[in-house]
């Protein structure tokens, strides 16, 4: 006989019953976000999840797998960590406003805002910028909020209201006011000042001879600034540093800054859109400058997608953007956590 009493599995109708409300509730946010795009003229689309590559980020990681052929050769594949570069190939191919609700996963993260395989909400707008989709992502948060009725986000003792209107806030701007960091001053053509930005942070974070510059920017991003973001409403931090570029081109007439923005509630971040970088062979020098870095750290590398390396020489200008469909989930139901509004936990977890 035991002594430990065993906790029950989470189909357990008495332990499920808790969770329901907060289903129930994302199903109505699914609906009204997919009403919502039909009448802007979107098209819905569903990208394969087996991918060549899954991604060049030096830390983004994804799960792989072989495939077997009919001729029985294997092939490598990862499932992928986003559906750009399918959706990329879509807009090369014609497409003009598109929209995908992706199941992606990432491999070493799990939190109570991370899972390994989670949904996330992707979409694009050919021919517009960037700031098209930053109001999109404004008011799906809001549609959200109207859908449940919540009138303040919360998490973790700060709260936001997601109806007000948002603060835009330069990613330079945010480093002078929450770490008294001239975060510009330590970019030059484009390229990170690593010792300039050790300097500035000195005190503020610690830093080893190992931090690259991108390492003390995301430092003293996760430790000065993010938590001070979306406080009372939501914040738009934008014009991401271009060493912090990503898939998104340089600011015209400011090398130093890229088009990319953050969206932001009560500290949690709920989206990363681009005014999307259509210049293929700046995209391959900076992949492969990411892998390097992942093979320096990790000890592996994914390959390029050369197929998608050439759509993004054809695609159209253009703008989008990934939300954290999970993470919009739990704030508009008033969830503690993403497990409480998925539908099942991941694979191998017992809650």
């Amino acid at each position: 006989m035991h002594d430990l009493a065993v906790a029950s599995p989470w189909w357990d109708p008495a332990r499920y019953l808790d969770r329901k409300p907060f289903l129930r509730a994302r199903g109505r946010i699914t609906a009204a976000v997919r009403d919502w795009f039909a009448a802007a003229e979107f098209a819905e689309v569903e990208t394969a999840i087996l991918q060549r590559s899954p991604g060049n980020e030096t830390h983004l990681h994804a799960p792989k797998t072989e495939l077997l052929d009919a001729d029985d050769e294997r092939r490598t594949l990862y499932l992928r960590t986003s559906p750009e570069f399918a959706c990329k190939k879509l807009l090369a191919a014609g497409e003009v406003r598109i929209f995908e609700f992706a199941r992606v996963f990432r491999d070493r993260e799990r939190g109570r805002l991370h899972l390994p395989e989670f949904t996330m909400l992707e979409w694009y707008r050919a021919g517009e910028p960037y700031e098209a989709v930053i109001a999109d992502c404004v008011a799906l948060i809001g549609l959200a909020a109207r859908i449940t009725g919540i009138g303040t986000f919360t998490h973790r003792g700060r709260s936001a209201d997601p109806l007000a209107a948002p603060e835009l806030l330069s990613v330079a701007a945010a480093f002078e006011r929450f770490a008294g960091i001239d975060l510009l001053g330590t970019i030059a053509g484009g390229k990170g000042d690593r010792d300039a930005l050790a300097r500035a942070a000195d005190g503020k974070v610690r830093v080893t001879a190992d931090d690259t510059w991108s390492d003390i920017f995301s430092k003293v991003l996760v430790e000065h600034v993010e938590p001070r973001l979306g406080e009372g409403r939501l914040t738009v931090l934008h014009e991401y540093p271009a060493p912090e570029a990503a898939l998104a081109r340089t600011k015209a007439g400011d090398p130093r800054v890229a088009e990319r923005f953050e969206v932001y509630a009560c500290g949690v971040e709920l989206a990363n859109g681009f005014g999307e970088l259509t210049d293929a062979a700046e995209q391959r020098l900076r992949f492969t400058a990411e892998m390097d870095e992942k093979q320096r750290r990790y000890g592996e590398r994914y390959p390029l997608d050369d197929d998608f390396l050439a759509a993004v020489a054809q695609m159209p200008e253009a703008s989008g953007v990934a939300l954290g469909f999970d993470r919009l989930v739990m704030l508009a139901t008033g969830a503690s956590s993403v497990d409480q509004v998925v539908w099942t936990p991941p694979a191998g977890e017992a809650s």
